[in-house]
């Protein structure tokens, strides 16, 4: 569902409000769960659009909605590096920045002393409209949006956006016999991403310069869905693997730093002016090569996989599994010819530096549960 063509920012006159001065992350001040930051309002001199007070040649003022988790963690490092002037729009229960794993005191520090936080709820449209019209920016990168109407608010507050990156995802696309998935494919409307695919159509519509990407799976260090950690939990603890069917059902997975680099790449491109992109690893691999890849990467012997038919067992409410039981993959072909995106990571040296950077320094995001494993092995009922 990509559509071509370049598009002019949209002008209208809109009354002025005074600019927002956000104070740095490093000046909010934590108490409990509760983030405390202030924002004072101050009259600027108005310059002409481009006349930027910018700390680097290309510089951009830049709105990231959320930032706090994963994804946003390596994006607004990368756009920091950049030298781009970054705020992160967060409800403030999280703090607004954290340290990777393994990087330096004086690292996290830089870093953290060139965030700018705005402390609100995205789903406040009146303080939504009311704090990006007095602040302005000249690109969103939008990585938790899920619903086309949290999105317009951000649209009318800045007329002049330069330019709108969306996060989108794979899971919009119609199940097909026909794989890879490409960007022009039949899309499902019942999805349970539908609120995206809704939101895709709504920038379109409003004549936005956007850019969506469509990741499929992502992992990586500080991973907050069960995708490798999945594995390692059970690795680590000497148990076999149940895997649903034949184990041979074909996935894709994209490393977390990879995806930040193909965000940093559509940023400014025409060629990626109101398009969207399959963003992943531009290798396949089966769940039983995944099971062999996540012992690989950990330093684990090879696993004992136990196939199951899923449809023998009831596990309530609990999840046996973290992947789709299905054929899930996408083209990323689009990507790598119109803009030059190439994977930096294969699959296991990906998993080999989400191991030695999270999982394998005994962080992880959820406890293990092996209580549908235990169903599983416990019972007969289960494929040679």
């Amino acid at each position: 569902m990509a559509a071509g063509g370049g598009g002019a920012a949209v002008q209208h006159n809109f009354k002025q409000y005074p600019s927002v001065s956000l104070l740095p992350s490093s000046q909010s001040t934590f108490r409990g769960t509760k983030l405390i930051t202030s924002i004072q309002y101050k009259r600027k001199v108005c310059q002409p659009k481009g006349a930027l007070n910018v700390v680097a040649s290309g510089s951009k003022k830049i709105l990231v909605m959320g930032g706090t988790r994963f994804i946003g963690i390596f994006l607004s490092r990368r756009l920091v590096e950049e030298g781009h002037q970054v705020t992160l729009f967060t409800r403030g229960k999280a703090p607004v920045t954290q340290p990777l794993p393994g990087e330096s005191d004086e690292a996290y520090n830089a870093f953290k002393s060139k965030i700018l936080h705005l402390k609100g709820d995205r789903k406040d449209y009146d303080f939504v409209r009311t704090s990006l019209k007095a602040e302005g920016f000249d690109v969103v990168y939008d990585i938790n949006g899920r619903e086309a109407e949290e999105v317009e608010p951000i649209i009318d507050a800045l007329p002049n956006l330069e330019q709108y990156i969306y996060c989108s995802s794979a899971g919009v696309y119609l199940k097909s016999d026909l794989l890879p998935h490409r960007e022009v494919d039949a899309v499902d409307p019942k999805s349970r991403h539908k609120g995206k695919l809704e939101t895709e159509a709504l920038l379109e519509s409003k004549g936005v310069n956007y850019t969506s990407i469509r990741p499929v799976y992502i992992y990586g260090p500080l991973n907050y869905n069960p995708v490798e950690e999945w594995f390692f939990h059970r690795l680590k603890e000497g148990r076999p693997i149940p895997i649903p069917n034949s184990g041979l059902q074909v996935t894709q997975l994209g490393h977390v730093k990879d995806l930040a680099k193909a965000f940093i790449t559509v940023l400014g491109n025409e060629k990626a002016s109101k398009q969207v992109y399959n963003i992943s690893g531009d290798r396949y691999v089966t769940f039983d090569g995944l099971a062999r890849a996540c012992a690989k990467a950990g330093g684990f012997p090879e696993p004992e996989i136990i196939h199951y038919n899923p449809k023998e067992f009831d596990f309530g409410n609990k999840k046996a599994f973290p992947f789709r039981d299905q054929h899930f993959f996408a083209s990323v072909d689009k990507a790598k010819e119109e803009l030059g995106i190439i994977p930096e990571y294969s699959l296991v040296e990906g998993l080999t530096d989400s191991y030695n950077l999270d999982f394998g320094r005994g962080t992880f995001r959820k406890a293990a549960d092996f209580t549908t494993d235990d169903i599983i092995l416990g019972k007969s009922l289960v494929l040679s």
